[in-house]
C-alpha cells in the first residue's frame, strides 16, 4: 500500500465521509459547512485532494471510499512505527510502555494478537 500524508482537514473531511458513505456530493457539503464552517468550493477542493490521493471516489456525485478506514489507519500506523522506531514494533512497545503501564487486559490482547500473527 502506498504511503498516505494528509493534513488535519483531509483528515477530518476523509472521517466525515467513512462514517457516512456512500454519501451524495451535495450531501457531503451539507455536512462540512455544519462541522466546519466550510463553503462548498472548500469541501470540493478537499474531496479532489483526496480522490488525487486515491482515497476516495467521487462519481456522478456519490462519493465512496477506495480504501477503508481500517486499512488506512493500519498503514499510517505501520509508516509511523517505521519512521520513528526502524519499522521496530518491539522498539515502539518499549516506548510506549515507558511511561504507560499496560493493564492485564491489554496484555492478554497483545498476547492473543501475537499468537493468531505469528510466523512459523
Amino acid at each position: 500500500m502506498r504511503k498516505f500524508r494528509l493534513t488535519e482537514a483531509e483528515e477530518n473531511l476523509a472521517d466525515i465521509i467513512w462514517q457516512h458513505e456512500p454519501i451524495s456530493s451535495p450531501e457531503l457539503v451539507k455536512l462540512c459547512e455544519k462541522e466546519f464552517n466550510w463553503k462548498k468550493s472548500t469541501t470540493y477542493t478537499m474531496l479532489k485532494r483526496l480522490e488525487e490521493k486515491k482515497i476516495f471516489k467521487n462519481n456522478n456525485s456519490i462519493v465512496v471510499g477506495l480504501i477503508k478506514k481500517e486499512d488506512f489507519h493500519a498503514e499510517q500506523s505501520k509508516n509511523f512505527i517505521e519512521e520513528n522506531f526502524g519499522g521496530s514494533l518491539p522498539r515502539f512497545l518499549t516506548a510506549f510502555t515507558r511511561k504507560n503501564k499496560l493493564t492485564n487486559k491489554e496484555v492478554e490482547e497483545l498476547q492473543k494478537i501475537i499468537n493468531d500473527y505469528k510466523e512459523g
